[in-house]
């Protein structure tokens, strides 16, 4: 059967939140004011100094969820792109892009699974050449954000989003591989053979330790295109959005995640 390697994205693969790094840039785009710019710059605080437990999370998608409400779903997807590089490039840990190296010569797909938008997620996998992105997904009406929430890629339903991702696409999940900041991610850690903790928090520390899973200590940011440059991988994926259903866990929602193109594909 084959096999996945599945990462969180905010402090396992880059060294910040992936949302909150946008704000100046959506400021500058007139999609937030300045207080707003205050508020994100003092959550990314928050969230670096002592993690988020539940209740952060919580409080934390209230409020983007909120700010984001009317939104122009294109106008989002157009800031990020063009600063994506600048933004997000320099963030990325070195150890993690040699990790999804490794992953990918040994031919295991690399999916991120991220609580972050799916408009900003979906462009930082195409750049560290994830094969799927599992992602947080937004309701639109009209081109313009609603403000509701289709399928929230958080702590259970992340879980549930890979046992039927591996489903779908025969991986087998007890010789799969998970690594997360969180304790949150507990149920995604669960879900396969090989759990690991990355720069873990308090609670998924103590976890780590009780359940002899492996720690990793992730310090080096550096910039992906240098990094990249020296390292030799499988053709770079083509990323397109693809819906599957999340059964109990969604309920009524779904749950987006990118895959890679078929050889065949037009």
């Amino acid at each position: 059967m084959r096999t996945a390697a599945f990462f969180d994205l905010d402090k396992t693969i880059i060294a910040k939140s992936s949302t909150l790094a946008f704000g100046r840039s959506f400021y500058q785009g007139g999609l937030i004011n300045r207080r707003a710019v205050l508020k994100t710059a003092y959550a990314q605080f928050v969230y670096l100094a002592g993690g988020a437990d539940h209740d952060q999370m919580e409080r934390m998608r209230q409020y983007l969820s909120d700010m984001c409400t009317g939104w122009d779903v294109g106008q989002v997807r157009e800031i990020v792109a063009e600063t994506l590089h600048d933004l997000i490039d320099p963030l990325i840990y070195q150890e993690a892009a040699d990790l999804i190296a490794q992953h990918k010569q040994a031919g295991r797909d690399v999916i991120i699974v991220s609580s972050s938008g799916a408009e900003v997620v979906e462009p930082i996998g195409e750049m560290v050449g994830a094969d799927r992105v599992i992602a947080t997904r937004m309701v639109e009406e009209e081109g313009r954000y609603t403000g509701e929430i289709a399928f929230y890629a958080y702590a259970e339903n992340k879980a549930a989003a890979i046992k039927e991702l591996a489903e779908a696409e025969g991986y087998d999940l007890g010789e799969s591989y998970a690594y997360s900041d969180s304790a949150t991610d507990l149920p995604m850690l669960e879900a396969v053979g090989h759990a690991y903790a990355v720069n873990p928090d308090r609670a998924l520390r103590k976890e780590a330790g009780t359940r002899e899973w492996p720690v990793l200590v992730f310090t080096n940011p550096v910039s992906l295109r240098a990094k990249m440059a020296n390292i030799q991988l499988p053709p770079k994926p083509v990323l397109a959005a693809t819906a599957v259903g999340v059964g109990t866990a969604a309920a009524a929602g779904i749950v987006w995640y990118a895959r890679r193109k078929k050889s065949g594909d037009a």
